[in-house]
């Protein structure tokens, strides 16, 4: 349920309606848009409550919330929000490439790497330090140690930093390093690691499952949202289709659907999505191009050598070249890189 407030309503009329809504073992989701103040009531059978607010002389309307997804949905939300990591934000106008490795192998192919992203306009910082494999005999990653030299990354180049957790006991750890935690599509419906999640203010990129649907995508990111994170990002990574010509099959039209469902930002990840780093340039411009707030992207300084995702992992030239081109692109669909 969503009450909308009179625009003349005082501050202390806010706290009353929030302590009431709480009262009542509900949790009240304060929003100020550029129009209109709202407050949801987020719970099972929250409409219950509408009775008790109908007359308040605080309240303007009211409305059932229909979707089951209630924070991350616009109905309660209805600007866009714009997650900020210090000085970067990802939303609000910005096109923000992330990019690097796809694992830590190293101390000196991390920092030519982080270098070679940084000239040619990234602003992010990717690199597993913990790596979800379908073999259990290929590289897992460094843990800590890769931790810490994307740190030392970060500090050499003013890079920010995305990088995944694969499980609740890491958590505390990649908080003390990471900017931006991410959520590999093998783990998007792992409620218990969700749940954790939402209880850091840490922000979280949630990838879509490879045969999840975007009701269960924006399902996971009401799990963190709903502990109260609400710094979280949706990244759409290609589904599992009947074509074979690509790992996944980017679905591109997710982002305008997204769009109008969510106000979270919504990265894609184009090259889990092609698999073949031919075929990477082409979704990057298609992502500008369908409106998404960014891309995280596998590039490299040396790519056929790289210990994972190689086939699928671009050289400094591609990368350079792809950024020349997404400037146009962004700025024709109102975005700044």
């Amino acid at each position: 349920m969503i009450l909308t407030l009179k625009r003349n309503v005082s501050k202390s009329d806010i706290k009353r309606i929030e302590k009431k809504i709480e009262s009542y073992g509900f949790k009240a989701h304060y929003s100020k848009g550029a129009s209109d103040i709202t407050i949801g009531v987020i719970g099972e059978n929250a409409i219950l409550l509408r009775e008790f607010f109908e007359a308040d002389p605080a309240v303007k309307t009211i409305v059932q919330i229909s979707k089951p997804y209630k924070l991350a949905s616009r109905q309660v939300h209805p600007e866009d929000s714009v997650i900020g990591c210090g000085n970067k934000k990802i939303g609000g106008g910005k096109f923000t490439v992330m990019a690097g490795p796809c694992s830590v192998e190293n101390r000196a192919n991390l920092m030519k790497t982080a270098r070679m992203v940084k000239k040619h306009g990234a602003t992010f910082l990717r690199g597993g330090a913990f790596k979800p494999r379908t073999s259990p005999y290929s590289f897992q990653g460094l843990g800590e140690e890769g931790l810490k030299y994307l740190a030392e990354a970060r500090k050499l180049t003013g890079l920010k930093i995305i990088t995944e957790v694969m499980e609740i006991s890491q958590i505390e750890l990649v908080a003390k390093y990471a900017d931006i935690i991410q959520v590999g599509a093998r783990n998007m419906q792992n409620f218990n690691l969700l749940r954790e999640l939402g209880k850091i203010n840490t922000p979280v990129m949630i990838k879509r499952g490879m045969s999840a649907t975007i009701n269960e995508l924006l399902m996971a990111a009401e799990y963190v949202l709903s502990e109260g994170n609400q710094n979280v990002i949706l990244c759409e990574r290609g589904i599992r289709t009947f074509a074979q010509s690509t790992r996944f099959t980017l679905d591109i039209s997710a982002v305008p659907v997204l769009k109008k469902e969510s106000h979270l930002p919504v990265i894609i990840d184009p090259s889990h999505s092609a698999g073949v780093r031919e075929i990477v340039p082409s979704l990057c411009l298609a992502a500008a191009a369908s409106g998404a707030d960014g891309i995280i992207v596998e590039a490299h300084h040396d790519p056929k050598n790289a210990f994972s995702d190689a086939a699928q992992t671009i050289d400094e030239k591609t990368f350079a070249d792809i950024m020349k081109k997404l400037k146009p692109i962004a700025k024709a669909v109102g975005k700044t890189i």
